[in-house]
């Protein structure tokens, strides 16, 4: 299992800069509070860096330690790129009308933890060199692998994971969302889709001891995919397999941060044209332990106002209709629950969680075209304002229970009610 420092990620290790010209802090007291009935477990919690007092020696990193003694995994964050960390992170169990507290220090010694998150990226110029790991990449419309004459990209664009299920993004022109499924909460290893000379090679669709990847997605959007809506009109954000030109000029990926506790996804996509319209979007995806899920921010501008933003269940291997749970007052679920792995072998449950005050509805897609085979989400959209949604993916060997679509619901009910809690955070030195 491969160790993450608990600093930056890749080139921001070791990277501390200074934000005043006070006198370091070294020890703060942190108390979470959680006034709800509603039990929290791997609660994400984010911490400005300006609500920590004091100033940052460059040689030095956070420790936390919970008030039983337990060290628990935290990592910094540069979420903007400006080379200067936002963020404090870690996730926290907090019982129902409790609190956790929590003592932060500032040490020399860089902690290792065993990840809970990973993303996973590798890529190559030409079909006779070995991928190589990447942080970042800029494809352009002609880029296409069936037009290249061979895949770029190690297991067809990056992958993102917790210790409960894991995720792929199609990055050569599909832009659809694919599920690995998991049996261990281990990091799945860094070759997979790749074979002994470092070439792409599709060795994932067979069962691993970590897992394989177990949902069809087609012409769909996968589990979480977006797109738009005009009129009677879906539009797709890129392509299908057979096509030659992206409709999308340039699309821009980079993994943001990757640590014990969170990863961080964001693509830029630039000129995306459908007939006369012209819209760029981007997209931050977020994922944290213990849920089995991700959570996704789009943002678009462009808009003509007549657009409403479409996501996607894809529906390949279900005839069952799609199912909805009016959550709480913030959520709306959108669920089905069926043997819908390949060849139907494992019961799969998915799931998208939306706002409820931006939700229009569901629809379903055609069964052919540029898009096709999903269920669809519905929701308002305005230009430069992001929405943030979930989704949800559950298979039954990752736990046995949920084979059983009660189960399921329950598990989907229970994260949706703990997302929609918002903790108290108090900091005093």
């Amino acid at each position: 299992m491969k160790k993450i420092a608990n600093v930056f990620t890749y080139s921001l290790i070791n990277v501390f800069l200074f934000i005043g010209c006070q006198q370091l802090t070294k020890r703060n007291t942190i108390e979470v509070s959680n006034p709800t009935s509603v039990k929290l477990t791997d609660k994400a919690i984010s911490i400005d860096r300006m609500q920590l007092k004091g100033n940052l020696d460059k040689e030095l990193s956070p420790y936390l330690t919970a008030s039983n003694g337990d060290n628990i995994a935290v990592q910094l964050d540069d979420l903007d790129g400006d080379r200067v960390w936002d963020a404090l992170f870690f996730v926290a169990d907090i019982p129902a009308n409790g609190k956790s507290e929590y003592t932060l220090e500032w040490k020399k010694d860089i902690q290792e933890f065993s990840p809970k998150t990973s993303v996973r990226f590798g890529k190559r110029l030409s079909a006779d060199i070995p991928v190589k790991p990447a942080l970042n990449e800029v494809l352009t419309a002609q880029e296409i692998p069936w037009m290249l004459g061979f895949q770029r990209y190690q297991t067809d664009g990056p992958t993102w994971e917790n210790d409960k299920v894991g995720f792929r993004h199609y990055l050569d022109g599909r832009n659809a969302k694919d599920l690995f499924g998991k049996k261990t909460s281990a990091i799945s290893p860094e070759d997979v889709g790749l074979d002994e000379n470092g070439a792409t090679v599709d060795n994932y669709h067979v069962m691993e001891d970590w897992g394989r990847d177990i949902l069809s997605v087609g012409n769909s959007l996968g589990i979480g995919g977006y797109g738009l809506l005009a009129g009677d009109e879906l539009m797709r954000l890129g392509i299908i397999a057979g096509d030659t030109l992206s409709n999308v000029e340039k699309t821009s990926f980079q993994i943001v941060t990757e640590g014990p506790v969170r990863s961080v996804l964001n693509y830029q996509y630039s000129n995306w044209k459908i007939g006369s319209r012209t819209y760029a979007v981007e997209e931050n995806t977020t994922i944290w332990p213990g849920m089995y899920g991700y959570q996704n921010s789009v943002k678009f501008s462009g808009l003509q106002g007549d657009e409403n933003l479409v996501i996607g269940l894809v529906n390949i291997d279900t005839e069952l209709a799609l199912g909805e749970i009016e959550g709480n007052d913030k959520y709306e679920v959108l669920y089905t629950h069926d043997k819908q792995s390949y060849e139907k072998e494992w019961w799969v449950g998915l799931a998208l969680i939306v706002p409820r005050d931006l939700y229009l509805g569901s629809m379903e897609a055609p069964k052919t075209g540029q898009l096709s085979n999903a269920f669809l989400a519905k929701l308002k959209i305005e230009n430069d304002k992001p929405i943030e949604y979930y989704a949800i993916a559950c298979w039954e060997l990752s736990d046995q229970g949920f084979a059983d679509k009660e189960y399921f619901i329950n598990y989907l009910n229970d994260i949706t009610n703990q997302l929609v809690v918002e903790v108290i955070i108090r900091i005093s030195e």
